[in-house]
């Protein structure tokens, strides 16, 4: 499998993990999941290359997110839904390669990924 990034171009992290991969000669394809949301599946398969549970691939500081989850104890499946219908809480960047992912915050933290 060719490297994966979730990227948001309007992202300063994104943009630099992107600019980092590009830099140390990584070919890899670039997801714009805002115009391409990923699906639910997609989703859970990124949930098990982290190794995090569902919760890891939220912005949790994002209003939207707060007032949906105020008061409630969401589970992976719930988070996961929430995802596909506003993909723009998605944590971001999220670079996935066959057998693992990571979040790119900070940027650095891709190239473990590469090593």
């Amino acid at each position: 499998m060719k490297p994966r990034i979730y990227h948001n171009p309007r992202c300063s992290k994104s943009r630099a993990t992107l600019a980092l991969l590009t830099d140390r000669g990584v070919e890899f394809e670039v997801v714009h999941y805002l115009d391409t949301p990923p699906t639910a599946a997609t989703l859970r398969r990124l949930v098990h290359k982290l190794g995090l549970p569902a919760t890891a691939l939220v912005r949790a500081t994002e209003p939207e997110f707060r007032a949906y989850a105020a008061g409630r104890t969401l589970g992976d499946d719930e988070i996961i839904e929430l995802l596909v219908a506003e993909p723009k809480l998605l944590q971001r960047p999220i670079v996935e390669v066959a057998a693992a992912a990571r979040i790119g915050r900070p940027p650095e933290n891709v190239l473990e990924l590469f090593s």
